[in-house]
């Protein structure tokens, strides 16, 4: 069979202007994994900071303390003040016997601590040593407060983040150090570095934490507590004791059982089920924008395969003319369509990937990544596999539409 000139100048400018279209319908595929990628590595970033913020809590943890009644009770009329005290502790492990951790706190704003002739207005907290088992403390220096400080009185503390470093600017282990609180001077035992920013009893970076049995003598507190942290047992779930919390405080301070607000139970399970819920939301979201925008990019792919198809009719024909089989068509076809796909998208998640590498440095603080904007390795291995899956697909339709072709039909067709 005779072919002229003509004839393979018309092949060769139907695969030029089908490389345009490949590059074209290629952006497509590329930009849908760097979405899908992205979003899901971004989700998962924003997902770790968030949990930060509560970070160190215990996730069936509360919180109880007192406000201005709402409603009128026993005699007594509604806006009344009233004060949580340390017995409510011993009832509440008396009379709550789901509850695991029942411990006080105090709090006070705006006290101001000095080491040397550096300053910082902090926030004074009174605690004893079971507190860490509500709020953990990330101990980046010495230790806890425990037991023995407690018993014994001993004027000792635990720096937050924020209050050593404006203290001690020049770093090191400070532990040992005399620092001065108002009047009273104080031992430096440890430095916390828990990142927690829910002002839950204040912000544990801007913290400094004593004994309480000390703090209730240097501020002359009596036996009054601003809050009653509690944890529950493992398998009970605090939202089902916390009316029965509400009642045990509420009776013995002639509150209405039923005024919620007056006896404030702060159930942080609550916290951590809304965020729960809210990244279900988002992920579904990201997949499905993800999705959504892949397959918007596998039908560019099919799309610009069958134009090519039905531009190098010719071509095939003369395939087939000179002994290529119909599966011979039907590999080529597919092995176009996967290459451009897998390409276009190793390229998207390659992408993604350095993107999300450089919002992470951004994300650094003192040498400690503080949220992992990344895709794990077994993700990356699925995307590239769906983008397999995805090229096949996209090619079935022209492969199908190349093995129709007849020679002689080909030949004739211009």
């Amino acid at each position: 069979m005779k072919v002229d000139i003509d004839t393979y100048r018309e092949i060769l400018d139907t695969l030029t202007r089908n490389k345009s279209r490949s590059l074209l319908t290629g952006f497509g595929v590329f930009w849908g994994v760097f979405m899908l990628v992205g979003l899901m590595g971004g989700g998962d970033g924003l997902k770790e900071s968030l949990s930060r913020q509560f970070e160190g809590f215990a996730t069936n943890s509360a919180f109880v303390f007192a406000q201005p009644t709402t409603k009128p009770y026993n005699g007594f009329r509604k806006g009344r003040q009233w004060t949580a005290d340390i017995r409510d502790v011993e009832r509440l492990k008396a009379q709550v016997p789901e509850l695991d951790i029942v411990t006080p706190a105090l709090s006070k704003w705006g006290r101001t601590i000095v080491a040397g002739d550096k300053r910082y207005s902090c926030n004074v907290k009174g605690l004893l040593a079971d507190y860490a088992q509500v709020e953990e403390p990330q101990m980046y220096y010495g230790r806890f407060l425990n037991d023995m400080d407690i018993a014994q009185g001993r004027k000792v503390c635990v720096l937050g983040k924020k209050v050593y470093k404006t203290l001690f600017p020049k770093g090191g282990d400070p532990c040992g150090e005399m620092v001065r609180i108002d009047s009273t001077y104080y031992r430096v035992v440890g430095v916390d570095y828990s990142a927690g920013n829910v002002s839950i009893n204040g912000s544990a970076e801007e913290s400094v934490s004593i004994p309480m049995s000390l703090m209730q003598q240097a501020y002359n507190l009596g036996d009054n507590v601003d809050l009653i942290c509690l944890t529950a047992k493992p398998g009970v779930t605090m939202s089902n004791i916390a009316q029965h919390i509400r009642d045990v405080v509420a009776r013995a301070h002639q509150v209405d059982p039923t005024d919620e607000k007056a006896v404030t139970v702060f159930n942080t399970e609550v916290l951590f089920g809304v965020m729960d819920s809210m990244f279900r939301g988002v992920n579904f979201l990201i997949w499905l924008v993800g999705i959504g925008t892949l397959l918007a990019g596998a039908i560019g792919v099919s799309n610009i395969m069958m134009v090519t198809v039905r531009e190098r009719t010719t071509e095939i024909g003369i395939r087939r003319a000179i002994g290529a089989t119909p599966r011979m068509i039907l590999s080529q076809i597919i092995s176009e369509s996967v290459v451009l796909t897998a390409v276009a998208g190793m390229s998207g998640i390659l992408f993604a990937v350095v993107i999300l590498q450089m919002v992470e440095m951004a994300n650094t603080t003192d040498g400690i990544v503080t949220a992992h904007y990344q895709v794990g390795f077994w993700t990356a291995v699925g995307a590239a596999v769906l983008l397999s899956l995805m090229g096949v697909l996209a090619g079935l339709a022209p492969a199908a539409r190349a093995m129709s072709i007849k020679p002689v039909d080909a030949m004739r067709d211009e």
